[in-house]
């Protein structure tokens, strides 16, 4: 299943800054557009293992898995 995330994107100074929405820390800036949008994904990839992997971490043994969706 993929999931959709919103990009907030503007250029400025000649630069191309952009944010994912839902995710707080995910934020880049590249000198194109399309680099944008390449490195948001990429970071945003990034952040949602990190944010996985510590979860995992943080329960330790004897934990479930529940899918919830919004």
């Amino acid at each position: 299943m993929k999931h959709e995330y919103t990009a907030i994107i503007k250029e400025e100074d000649n630069w191309w800054i952009g944010w994912i929405e839902e995710v707080p820390g995910v934020n880049c800036q590249e000198k194109t557009y399309d680099e944008l949008k390449n490195t948001l994904e990429v970071t945003l990839k990034e952040a949602l293992e990190f944010n996985r992997q510590d979860a995992l971490v943080a329960a330790g043994i004897g934990y479930m898995e529940e899918k919830i969706a919004v």
